[in-house]
Formats: structure tokens, sequence, C-alpha cells
């Protein structure tokens, strides 16, 4: 009794079509990785920003100044409304 098996060709035309259909869907997921990143960034920048404002809600209106001298971390509110 013969057993029916694939050919060589018709392994590597499947193969081709594997290999088309991942160069078309690449790009694609590509973009969908990009913009999941973004939108990660996006998140992490409004979470410290809201975390900021609610130190200063907190904390008579000082907020964290970013310099590194150890005797001005907080700044109090100035008269022009800008730090």
């Amino acid at each position: 009794m013969k057993t029916r098996a694939f050919t060589l060709i018709e392994l590597l035309v499947v193969i081709a079509i594997i290999a088309v259909l991942m160069a078309i869907l690449m790009p694609s997921l590509r973009a969908a990785r990009d913009q999941a990143k973004r939108v990660h960034c996006v998140s992490n920048l409004k979470t410290l920003s809201l975390a900021w404002l609610m130190y200063k809600d907190e904390n008579d209106d000082k907020l964290v100044g970013g310099h590194t001298d150890p005797g001005n971390w907080v700044l109090r509110p100035s008269s022009t409304g800008t730090i």
C-alpha cells in the first residue's frame, strides 16, 4: 500500500506563501508596536505630572525643583507665577 506524501515543490510553495504573508504583516505589526510604546510613554508622563501637582497641593504649593543643590530642593511660588 502506497502512502501519499507531500512533494518538495508543494512544501516549497507553502513556505513561500508563509514568507509572503509574513512580509505583508511585519510592517503593520511594527507600527502597532511603536504606537503601543508611544501610548505607554504618554501614560507615564501623565502619571508623573499628576503626582508632581498632587505633591504641590499637599505641601503648601511648594514644588520639587530640578536643582541638585542640597539646600534648594523645594521651591516656593515666585511672585511672577513661574518657577
